[in-house]
Formats: structure tokens, C-alpha cells, sequence
């Protein structure tokens, strides 16, 4: 399963609220990794279920809303880790389709809350983020944020992975279209169960992104590359944001 274009990927969020996690290609087979196997099979998972905004740094307000239907698609670098660990399914990146939502609040302050599901694995996935915009921009000064995260991996039964990240990120609005670039940190947890013989893995993680937002005044787009721990993710995002 190759990487598709940005039409692709724009093409699969849309059409997410008809996907069923079929779960054909199931990450069930822990117990055959070595624990160096076991680590890039975490790092990997890491970089792919890791929080992803997916927004500019400017705030949307008190009665601010975005709302969207997104995927990300992250190429694995430890593909055959991966194809060990799902007992020879063969993937070489991981699309996750997600809801999401992110809501203003007072004081330059915005929450965001995200589900996911995949359309060809077993993974599940949680998230939220509080972020807070330093500078929140305007005609000639661009809007600065602060953003803490939280992602936890589920439906995998013999692990739990959690993410704990912060990021800035930088924007500035040119009529309809607002670039934004960030720099941020991971700090990953992943604990297999014990019959796997396994043993935790605790480890951190760089990313970088740059995206880029489209409102059109009916449907908000975004655009957005992110590489974390050094996998590579092309994500986009199709919605409202008022």
C-alpha cells in the first residue's frame, strides 16, 4: 500500500463517515518480536498516532469552532517490524481517518478533542490538546501558539501506547490562506502485556511541520506535513472553521 497523492488522501477523509474499520491487517503478533524489533514497532506507532493539529496558530475565539473530517497517512520506516508484528500484512504506512474538533475559549485559550479509527489495522485512537496563542496575530503580526497534547493508541490487545507532546507553531493569514509551521517534542510510554515477554519502551520524540489552511468562507481545508521521529506524515482536513 503505497502513498498516495494529496487528491487520494483528501478523497479518503471525505469519504470517512462511510469507511468501516474492517481491521483487515490487525497488529496480533507481539510476541513474535525481539525487543529491538518491539522498539521500532513502537516508534513507528508513536509517529503515527502522535497528536496532530492539523490548524493554524491563531486562536478562533470565544464562539470560534473548527470542525473536520481528516486522514493522516505516515510512511513506516521499520516496515518490516511492522509486518512481523501484523503477521505478514504487508503495510508499508499507516492511514488513520480521525474526527476532529476544536473548540475557542476565553483568553486566547482553544481545546481540541479527536477520534480515530483505521480503515485496515486494529488501532484505535484518542486525543486532545489545550492550546494557547502567546501572540494571536493580526493584519501585520503573525499569531504565535502553544500547544500541549495528549494521544493514547487503543484496540491493539497486548498494547497500550500513550503520547505526551508540546509544540509552537508560527501562522499568518493572507486572505484565504494561512500558512503555519511548528517545531514541538514527544515523550512516548509503550507497554506490552506480559504475556508478550516483553518489555516497555520509554523514549522521545522531535517533530516538525508546515501546513497550510484554506477557508473558503463555506468549507475550511487544511494541508499539513509533519514529520515526527523521523517517519513522515501527510495528513489534510476537510470541514468548518468559523
Amino acid at each position: 500500500m503505497k502513498r498516495g497523492s494529496l487528491a487520494v488522501v483528501l478523497g479518503v477523509a471525505m469519504g470517512f463517515a462511510a469507511t468501516s474499520a474492517s481491521a483487515a491487517d490487525d497488529i496480533n503478533n507481539l510476541a513474535a518480536l525481539t525487543q529491538a524489533e518491539f522498539k521500532k514497532l513502537s516508534e513507528d506507532l508513536a509517529s503515527a498516532t502522535s497528536y496532530k493539529g492539523l490548524t493554524p496558530a491563531e486562536p478562533l475565539g470565544i464562539t470560534g469552532f473548527d470542525i473536520g473530517l481528516e486522514v493522516t497517512d505516515t510512511s513506516l520506516q521499520y516496515d518490516d517490524a511492522f509486518d512481523k508484528a501484523c503477521s505478514g500484512c504487508g503495510l508499508d504506512n499507516l492511514v488513520i481517518p480521525k474526527l476532529h474538533l476544536h473548540k475557542g475559549l476565553p483568553l486566547g485559550f482553544d481545546v481540541g478533542l479527536m477520534y480515530a479509527s483505521t480503515s485496515n489495522t486494529n488501532v484505535t485512537l484518542t486525543g486532545v490538546e489545550l492550546r494557547y496563542a502567546n501572540i494571536e496575530g493580526g493584519l501585520s503580526m503573525p499569531a504565535v501558539a502553544t500547544r500541549f497534547s495528549w494521544s493514547r493508541l487503543d484496540g491493539v490487545d497486548d498494547l497500550s501506547l500513550e503520547s505526551k507532546g508540546i509544540d509552537v507553531s508560527v501562522s499568518k493569514g493572507f486572505a484565504m490562506f494561512t500558512p503555519y509551521v511548528g517545531i514541538g517534542y514527544n515523550w512516548v510510554t509503550s507497554e506490552p502485556s506480559a504475556s508478550t515477554g516483553l518489555d516497555d519502551e520509554d523514549f522521545t520524540q522531535t517533530k516538525y511541520f508546515v501546513g497550510m489552511n484554506i477557508n473558503t468562507g463555506f468549507l475550511n481545508f487544511d494541508l499539513e506535513m509533519d514529520e515526527t521521529g523521523g517517519a513522515q506524515t501527510l495528513g489534510a482536513k476537510v470541514g468548518f472553521r468559523f
